[in-house]
């Protein structure tokens, strides 16, 4: 019996049972496991996304698993979408007790033919939607709640991707980050902390080329869903309750090539 209470003590910090979850970004790939691993800990989910119909599959997946769930269709590049957002799942749950900023877009143009307007939307979804929302929820998130940032290693490193627009919001995302966390994790108790994947099946890496990608990283292969879902409901969780303002890399080495 002494042996199993100290297990359970141990495992109960990462379990996320009964918070409430709200994740962008959720209709597809990532989005889809973390609303998953999230439900598998114990938390009920909010998802939002552009593509409603897919919603509605994440909330299928997230009701067998036991847990409450809502679908919001948004676009989280407009202010007036982030404020829906977060009152709806309000109306819904009462609070926020997890925001996870994981809706984004990236580019492929090469720097000389990128127009200047398709590198502001990638900055519009990636950091400023990013910034928008976690302002709306904020009002609506208790003391030792989270804000987990999905940035990315690209935005450490160019891996001689034609990726101006993408790297470069990642970055800035981690900078919004640090600033966040600086000043929310005090006097508002929010923590604020990004996470940093490498490469992961997911829509975003289908046009690229996983052979190569495979050659750089050090373990040998690329991560799979779970691995990183696993990091996330980390940050989400109290298990990371002294934790703010870092960047957690979950890449399998690849920064080390």
């Amino acid at each position: 019996m002494a042996e199993a209470a100290v297990q359970q003590s141990i495992q109960s910090p990462f379990r996320l049972d009964d918070k409430v979850v709200l994740i962008t970004g959720a209709s597809s790939g990532l989005g889809v496991a973390f609303a998953r691993a999230c439900a598998g800990a114990g938390a009920d989910i909010v998802v939002a996304a552009r593509r409603a119909d897919r919603l509605a599959e994440t909330v299928e997946l997230v009701e067998s698993l036991g847990r409450r769930a809502l679908a919001v269709p948004a676009d989280v590049t407009g202010p007036d979408d982030c404020r829906k957002l977060v009152d709806a799942a309000v109306a819904q749950f009462g609070r926020i007790d997890v925001l996870v900023n994981n809706a984004g877009i990236e580019d492929h143009a090469p720097a000389t033919r990128l127009p200047i307007d398709e590198f502001q939307r990638v900055l519009d979804v990636n950091v400023t939607a990013c910034f928008a929302l976690a302002q709306a929820a904020a009002p609506a998130m208790p003391s030792g709640s989270s804000i987990v940032n999905i940035s990315s290693v690209m935005s450490r490193t160019t891996m001689d991707f034609p990726s101006t627009g993408y790297s470069t919001s990642k970055a800035a995302l981690n900078g919004l980050t640090r600033t966040l966390a600086r000043q929310w994790s005090g006097r508002k108790q929010i923590r604020v902390n990004a996470l940093l994947p490498g490469f992961f099946p997911s829509e975003m890496t289908d046009n690229v080329a996983l052979d190569l990608l495979e050659n750089r990283v050090v373990m040998g292969r690329l991560g799979r869903p779970e691995e990183l879902s696993a990091a996330l409901v980390f940050l989400a969780s109290d298990a990371s309750s002294y934790i703010t303002g870092t960047e957690l890399v979950v890449d399998g080495g690849l920064l080390l090539s």
